[in-house]
């Protein structure tokens, strides 16, 4: 999936193993390398994964379009920053998907649901 932060288009995990949204540092710099002053402190100094600790130095607030045929879907998460996520991409945490009604369904089509019970087929 992608998304649209203002007319670039980026990747974008939603992951159900992760509360957290999160970026690499190196993947945020080198396709946004003007974004530096709209980075702000993090609460969260480092998190926990199956690989190891994984050091969080900053995070950011974008606002997002997911395009969609039937409707884009726009959002305001907040993606922590990370030293070593090694992500190529966006990866929105259950936390987000929980804030905005976001529901996906794996039957024998694809489907993401918002709480407005609007279908969208992918």
């Amino acid at each position: 999936m992608t998304f649209c932060i203002k007319t670039s288009q980026n990747p974008l995990i939603i992951y159900s193993g992760s509360h957290c949204s999160i970026v690499d540092r190196e993947y945020l710099y080198k396709n946004f390398p003007n974004l530096e002053k709209q980075l702000f402190p993090t609460r969260a100094k480092s998190l926990k994964s199956e690989s190891g600790n994984m050091k969080s130095i900053r995070t950011i607030i974008k606002d997002i379009i997911i395009p969609h045929e039937k409707g884009n879907i726009r959002l305001n998460p907040e993606f922590l920053v990370l030293e070593d996520a090694h992500i190529q991409g966006f990866l929105m945490g259950t936390y987000y998907q929980w804030t905005y009604g976001i529901n996906i369904y794996n039957s024998k089509n694809r489907h993401i649901t918002r709480s407005t019970n609007k279908e969208i087929k992918l």
